[in-house]
């Protein structure tokens, strides 16, 4: 793959410098994960300077705006209602509610406000609040993101009339191994709600989570459904299992840490343009894996999703460690 040397300032945003190889096999990606580490993230850090600011960082803000009682069964998420956890399920918030922890969210430093909500599906009932939300949020000045599940056809276009900039739906793992973690909704239907994305001009928010007991291939496997899509992620999410008491991958071997940086560094060689998003699990990390994944090319964060209006402590952790590394919000 050629390399460049070239001005980051001069580069428009997102757009990729060295463009990705047009097909990704997963061979190809077990081989990036098999390179020596120092190698692996000196090619990883070569294409991130190539397509971005190396020293900045685009910061999202998390709410659930609806959590609990979720259908599905998803072996990871404690929101689901058939696994005995200490989440509870709770109505949709309120308007001002989800106002004000945008307005928090944006004076500490997010650019984007993400909604998430526990619905297999919404129905146009769901919608229908959460579409006004969108709309306030968006005049606030700040980039907006929604998680509410399974789009039906018509929704999306509701979504991107409202003002929506970002849709996530993650593929959670590769194809191979996802019916070992849920049974309740297929590959397929993911797909077809990213097709439905798409097709709307919403911009995809897409990625998965690492150390669910998947294996290195599986990892890669993941890597080359989103680096082949015809239009990779604008946002991919690396997210670590956060293991949850009561849910079935409770008790999973944890990951070794830098089997994670090699994701996140395959992560950024496959999608040249994108932003990797170093995403759930980042809590638990010490800050110089966290160090590593930024100079694999992690180059956005969530601030975490609970937010106080006089202050986050993880909002305040994360600029110190800005500090100390010299990166600074995109």
């Amino acid at each position: 793959m050629l390399e460049v040397a070239v001005d980051v300032n001069s580069i428009k945003k997102n757009t990729p410098v060295v463009e990705a190889e047009k097909r990704w096999t997963v061979a190809q990606i077990v081989e990036l994960f098999e390179m020596p580490f120092s190698d692996l993230i000196h090619r990883a850090q070569t294409v991130h300077r190539q397509n971005f600011d190396p020293n900045a960082v685009q910061v999202s803000t998390l709410l659930s705006i609806k959590t609990g009682g979720c259908s599905e069964d998803c072996g990871y998420c404690p929101q689901a209602a058939r696994y005995h956890t200490d989440v509870e399920n709770e109505p949709l918030m309120a308007l001002d509610a989800v106002l004000e922890a945008a307005k928090a969210a944006k004076e500490n430093g997010a650019s984007r406000f993400c909604m998430g909500a526990a619905w297999r599906s919404p129905k146009q009932r769901d919608l229908e609040p959460v579409l006004k939300m969108i709309a306030e949020v968006k005049a606030m000045g700040l980039e907006t993101c929604a998680t509410l599940g399974m789009l039906k056809d018509g929704q999306a276009e509701q979504l991107k009339d409202a003002g929506l900039d970002y849709y996530n739906h993650n593929l959670d793992t590769a194809p191979e191994f996802y019916g070992d973690v849920i049974t309740t909704r297929t590959y397929q239907d993911r797909l077809d709600t990213l097709d439905r994305v798409r097709d709307a001009d919403i911009n995809v928010c897409c990625g998965g989570i690492i150390g669910m007991g998947e294996s290195r291939v599986q990892r890669a496997g993941l890597l080359a459904q989103l680096a082949n899509m015809e239009r990779p992620p604008e946002s991919v999410p690396i997210n670590l299992l956060t293991q949850v008491e009561g849910t079935p991958l409770h008790g999973t071997d944890e990951l070794d840490s830098f089997e994670f940086v090699r994701t996140i560094a395959a992560a950024r060689i496959t999608m040249p343009g994108s932003y990797v998003r170093l995403s759930a699990g980042r809590q638990s990390m010490h800050e110089g894996i966290q160090a590593l994944c930024f100079i694999a090319g992690a180059n956005s964060i969530f601030y975490g999703e609970k937010l106080l209006t006089t202050g986050n402590p993880e909002a305040e952790a994360d600029r110190a460690l800005f500090a100390k590394l010299g990166l600074h919000p995109a």
